[in-house]
């Protein structure tokens, strides 16, 4: 949807993109939603943090909604990706880590500095369930909200479709980002182009553990530590037809934060009248309304 189109409906927000620096130096975009100055003022500060390989844009719905429920609501798009893509992906030099602990951090302590009175909330969907808990101040976040939690593992995917989501994930998309230097998810139809090292993690996610190998504890291993300090009330929700992410992947993730007492929800397609929702159906329009409505209960404390 163009995110520069003001509907009726969005008269009484405020609205405008916003640029901040990573910890490296890395200049990230994003985007602000949030009550317009002349409405009562905000009552937490959101961080919505994406999935892999899906740029900010497609948020903008959930984010609108959470404007015009009180909430001043950061978007951003990850190094490489969107509106944050500046140059030649060959060039970029950054896998999940990178994403997690710079890039998420970076949106995180942007959102804190400019509403340093407010509660800290995250809004964290698909494999950006599992970046959040490694950024450095992730313990910072006050409410937080799951959406198709899962850790890539590909023996957590929906049986339905394990076999052609492996071939396709962890056979043709490392094949490929070898031969081009970035995975082209745009010319092959799946999704966001993405960095080298990050096509290469999430390939990689062949066995349940995340550290496998020497370079995976130097890159992963010291961060571990950092999911037993996320503390935050937090609502996990599954759509129980989602191909990637179907409520027993939800439960390997959520494993990963052991100081986590987290309120799981599981949503049949069904329920809402809906033929398919599949991993997308929380941010598309047809039927994602009902996932923001719970998402706005449970960060506003009445859910």
């Amino acid at each position: 949807m163009p995110t520069d189109v003001l509907s009726a409906a969005d008269l009484d927000l405020d609205l405008r993109p916003v640029d901040f620096a990573a910890p490296d130096g890395v200049t990230l975009s994003g985007r602000w939603l949030r009550p317009h100055p002349d409405a009562p003022a905000a009552r937490a500060v959101v961080v919505v943090v994406c999935g892999a390989g899906i740029p900010a844009r497609f948020y903008e719905r959930l984010a609108r909604y959470l404007a015009h429920a009180g909430a001043a609501a950061l978007t951003f798009d990850y190094r490489g990706i969107g509106a944050s893509r500046r140059g030649a992906l060959r060039g970029i030099d950054a896998g999940m880590d990178v994403w997690a602990l710079r890039d998420i951090e970076a949106a995180l302590t942007t959102a804190r500095a400019q509403y340093p009175a407010l509660p800290l909330c995250a809004v964290a969907h698909s494999v950006g369930t599992l970046l959040l808990g490694a950024a450095p101040t992730a313990s910072r976040v006050s409410r937080c909200v799951f959406l198709g939690a899962h850790t890539g593992y590909w023996r957590d995917y929906h049986a339905k479709w394990r076999p052609l989501l492996y071939a396709v994930w962890h056979g043709f998309m490392p094949a490929v980002t070898r031969v081009v230097g970035y995975f082209p998810g745009r010319a092959l139809g799946l999704g966001e182009d993405m960095p080298r090292q990050v096509a290469y993690d999430w390939a990689g996610r062949r066995r349940p553990e995340l550290v496998r190998t020497e370079r995976d504890a130097q890159r992963f291993g010291p961060h571990l530590g950092r999911y037993g300090e996320f503390r935050a009330p937090t609502l996990s929700v599954s759509i129980t037809d989602d191909a990637f992410a179907p409520p027993e992947a939800a439960e390997r993730l959520l494993a990963m934060y052991p100081s986590l007492d987290a309120k799981r929800e599981a949503v049949t397609p069904a329920s809402l009248g809906a033929r398919r929702l599949g991993h997308f159906g929380f941010i598309r329009r047809a039927h994602g309304e009902a996932f923001w409505r719970r998402t706005a209960e449970w960060l506003f404390g009445s859910g």
